[in-house]
């Protein structure tokens, strides 16, 4: 009996702990699917058409950075968040040449967590409605 389809979150995140986080802060408001490498998240990206993204950058098999290029080669509108560890300018720089809309760091924020997707949905469905 759900009135309105929630939408759909993918979390690219390798780290169990950090993951289950995530998970625990969106469940309420979106659906969740879990990709585990760079590999699964273009993978699940391509059979499950999410509403948005969240990237951790350090994965096996490949890496978030890669994951990111190859998914803006298919989509360049999909909002995509890095949720990372790393604080250097310089890896915030690289997350967003590589395709990147926000870069939010870990520990993460659950207030920043929620209104950035929320805004960059609503940035995208007001995108998608004017053309």
């Amino acid at each position: 009996m759900e009135s309105e389809k929630r939408p759909i979150i993918l979390i690219a995140e390798d780290d169990e702990s950090n993951y289950l986080l995530l998970f625990a802060l969106l469940k309420r408001d979106y659906q969740i699917i879990h990709a585990h490498d760079g590999i699964e998240a273009i993978q699940l990206f391509k059979n499950f058409s999410p509403d948005a993204i969240l990237m951790d950058i350090k994965m096996p098999h490949m890496d978030g950075l890669t994951a990111m290029q190859a998914i803006r080669e298919i989509d360049q509108d999909i909002p995509i968040i890095v949720v990372s560890a790393y604080a250097y300018e310089q890896d915030k720089q690289t997350a967003y040449s590589c395709g990147c809309n926000a870069y939010i760091m870990k520990p993460v924020d659950s207030k920043k967590l929620t209104s950035t997707i929320s805004l960059l949905l609503s940035i995208k469905e007001h995108h998608i409605s004017i053309h």
